[in-house]
């Protein structure tokens, strides 16, 4: 039986940019970023501002319900609305949210502390009946949650206290508190959910949280606007911005017109094209911050001939990573190892066990035609061109897959390009029949939490939702899983290290690259993070003008 430990402390992270940059430097020398370039906050904002403008160059969220956001537009807005349970911080380290402690009372019991006097925005109180409902709603089939699979190894969540919720678990899980960090740990009202039913989240449903502003209108194919909560319960993160309204600008060329023109003060995931008009725009700047996305090159199916492991290391070999982050992403990635970014790990108590290991591992291949093309030769015969898919009106990801192609060509492995409308891009990650007919899927995927293991599960062991492909390894199953339920930080890391080292070459995936979070702010505001952390944490909160 463990010790009674509290998990959830602050952390800091004196040193954070320059790690970053160490451990996630290219080999190319053209696309390193200089340390310096990388922030994870910006200046606090001073004063008082009655609007903020801000662009989803993603397009309008399909929901807000935090149970089945899992993507870049309806997280950015989510995060400012419904608080969590523990919080996410600029850094990607953990402090307390909701719950003002987090506790195993033992390997079998989790306790939840919650903070008292919180209340939704309609001034009624956060109870643990709340907690307990939004914990356990994610189980219910009905919900189509996507995040319930946290809840495996969790055999009841009851209330144990007037501000206390205690989860009971089939064993110790390292995971489970970091997830609480995620819209995983989001708490809703429970009487306005189930009087919403499957409407929560939508814009006609609506939402009911507790967090630093509340939902003020979504008007469908338009924008969402965001109202301050003047009785926000975290007195040092009241808002100074009465509205964020949230524009849903999908043209690069719109996007970069608006931010010139000030009809917009902000936006993150700025596309690389609009980076450039804007890197000497006299009304604002472009930020650079550390980021856990990760640019993969990964098999629809068992069936299709890109599953062959010789025929991936083939592209692997051909693609030049260093002229790729260069030409397609301006210089503002560097390339990847694994599956998973070294920012990722960043907070932990073992991350010096994790560089490590990340730097143990090989050296990201330059391009070798030579030997890309006698692997072709000894892969599983391709008879046709390879159907690769990104989401239509992507920029980003057309050029890049464009640049693959390219590459591929040169040794005789053909790409048909097929661009897929957002709805049906967003539906093949979880329904195989929308990948049928897919050979390659480009994927700007993210971690939305500091733990490795729990992500690289999904993509590497039989039951995750994105192993497209049947990989099965036994004895890296087995070290995640001793990952995830080691309660000492040192023994979780030594076993992810050494799942690391067997799916790293061995899994069906190309690691291309990890992309800096880009951001641009008009300077009339100032406050936002810069990092990619803001997807998990009350980003807007942060927000404020700069007029003295």
């Amino acid at each position: 039986m463990a010790a009674k430990k509290t998990v959830l402390t602050l952390f800091t992270s004196a040193g954070l940019l320059a790690a970053t940059a160490c451990t996630s430097s290219s080999n190319g020398d053209d696309a390193a970023p200089k340390p310096e370039r990388l922030t994870s906050t910006t200046a606090p904002g001073t004063s008082e501002v009655d609007r903020v403008a801000w662009a989803l160059p993603y397009g309008e969220p399909t929901t807000l319900d935090p149970a089945k956001i899992g993507d870049y537009s309806p997280q950015a807005v989510e995060a400012n609305l419904c608080d969590t349970l523990t919080r996410m911080n600029a850094d990607f380290s953990l402090s307390p949210g909701l719950a003002r402690k987090v506790t195993w009372a033992d390997d079998h019991t989790l306790v939840l502390d919650l903070r008292p006097g919180v209340t939704f925005w309609d001034g009624s109180t956060m109870t643990p009946a709340d907690v307990i409902h939004s914990l356990e709603r994610q189980r219910d089939p009905k919900t189509q949650a996507l995040y319930g699979n946290y809840l495996t190894a969790v055999t009841s969540i009851k209330a144990t206290g007037p501000h206390q919720v205690t989860l009971q678990t089939k064993g110790y899980d390292q995971t489970l508190p970091k997830a609480l960090a995620t819209s995983f740990g989001a708490v809703s009202q429970k009487a306005y959910t189930e009087k919403a039913g499957p409407a929560y989240g939508t814009a006609k449903g609506g939402l009911m949280c507790t967090g630093p502003f509340k939902l003020g209108s979504w008007k469908s194919g338009s924008g969402i606007t965001l109202e301050r909560n003047d009785a926000y319960w975290d007195t040092e993160l009241k808002p100074k911005a009465k509205q964020v309204e949230f524009q849903f600008i999908t043209n690069n060329n719109t996007l970069t017109s608006a931010l010139l023109s000030g009809e917009v003060d902000g936006t993150y995931e700025l596309p690389p094209s609009g980076a450039t008009a804007l890197a000497r725009a006299r009304n604002g700047e472009v930020h650079l911050g550390p980021s856990t996305q990760n640019v993969l090159l990964i098999p629809g199916n068992a069936e299709s001939p890109a599953s062959d492991r010789k025929l991936l290391d083939a592209l692997s070999l051909i693609i030049d990573r260093d002229a790729l982050i260069k030409n397609v992403f301006g210089g503002d990635a560097t390339t990847l190892k694994s599956l998973v970014p070294p920012l990722t790990w960043r907070g932990d108590r073992a991350a010096t066990q994790f560089d490590a290991a990340y730097a143990a591992l090989p050296d990201v291949p330059k391009p070798d035609a030579e030997k890309a093309r006698k692997l072709v030769a000894e892969a599983r015969p391709v008879t046709r061109p390879l159907v690769a898919a990104i989401p239509a009106g992507d920029q980003r990801g057309l050029q890049t897959l464009t640049f693959i192609q390219a590459a591929a060509k040169k040794i005789g492995v053909d790409i048909e390009i097929k661009q897929l409308q957002p709805t049906e891009m967003s539906s093949l990650f979880y329904d195989p029949s929308v990948r049928k007919g897919l050979d390659l899927i480009l994927t700007f995927g993210y971690v939305t939490m500091p733990d490795p293991a729990s992500y690289v599960a999904e993509s590497v062991t039989p039951r995750g939702i994105f192993n497209w492909t049947g990989y099965n390894n036994p004895e890296v199953t087995r070290l995640l899983d001793r990952a995830r339920t080691s309660s000492d930080p040192a023994a979780s890391a030594d076993a992810y290290a050494d799942a690391q080292a067997l799916f790293t070459p061995t899994t069906p995936a190309v690691f291309l690259a990890t992309t800096h979070e880009r951001m641009f702010m008009n300077k009339r505001i100032s406050g936002a993070p810069t990092s990619f952390a803001y997807m998990g944490m009350p980003w807007a909160a942060y927000l404020g003008g700069t007029a003295k």
